[in-house]
């Protein structure tokens, strides 16, 4: 019967911290996206992080089980790693008329591949630093964007309505006829179970107070209209 020896038991030991450093990480960065409602949210990016950081755990076990019968590189999985997430991101990433949404999405599970491997390689430092300047790029410049588009005069709506049909193409046809620029419209996932029906999340660009007052005018004209207010 074989024993691990202690050399062994402090390596795997270490494994397990960068593994798991790499779950926390990851899900730190994944919980706020899950928060915003995106597509990829929580436990992708906490799967994303940890898998990069396995591969990186896996090119050093290969490394030093092999390293004297070949001449390898421990280094050429994790680069594999940040080529092949971009199938993942791309997945993320969704084109409606003008509009691109999930561009940071995809940036973020990026940067936890990223992490995950700085976490498998034992570069602690380096991927908790990079968790928190990504965690304030996604929380404080959010509101940062959102203080600089109120400032040049966006407008975010959130709009309850009783279902989703016709009247959805018919908040697009009003905005069209006052020409205004639909920047962003988005379904909203329910989340209390008391407000039945639809929220959705409409983004204006440029609009006027005069402008706003007679779009949610026509707005409320709308059958299935429950509410609408600034976000």
């Amino acid at each position: 019967m074989a024993f691990w020896t202690w050399s062994e038991l402090v390596w795997l030991a270490e494994m397990f911290i960068r593994l798991l450093a790499a779950t926390i990480l990851g899900g730190l960065v994944g919980y706020e996206r899950e928060h915003a409602n995106r597509p990829a949210g929580f436990r992708t990016h906490i799967l994303v992080s940890l898998g990069a950081a396995l591969v990186m755990v896996t090119a050093e076990f290969v490394f030093r089980k092999y390293s004297m019968q070949a001449n390898l590189d421990p280094t050429r999985m994790g680069a594999q790693v940040i080529s092949g997430i971009g199938f993942l991101g791309a997945g993320t990433i969704i084109r409606t008329g003008n509009s691109v949404k999930g561009l940071t999405t995809a940036a973020s599970l990026w940067a936890v591949s990223c992490i995950g491997l700085a976490c498998g390689s034992g570069f602690y430092l380096g991927a908790i630093l990079a968790t928190l300047f990504t965690f304030l790029t996604l929380i404080a410049l959010k509101r940062l964007e959102k203080h600089l588009a109120a400032k040049h005069g966006d407008l975010t709506l959130l709009i309850h309505l009783n279902q989703y049909g016709q009247d959805v193409l018919s908040i697009l046809a009003i905005a069209e006829e006052m020409n205004l620029a639909v920047r962003k419209l988005q379904l909203l996932p329910e989340e209390n179970d008391d407000q039945k029906g639809v929220h959705l999340r409409l983004t204006l660009a440029k609009v006027l107070p005069e402008s706003k007052a007679q779009f949610l005018q026509k707005l409320y004209k709308l059958p299935t209209v429950l509410a609408a207010s600034d976000e």
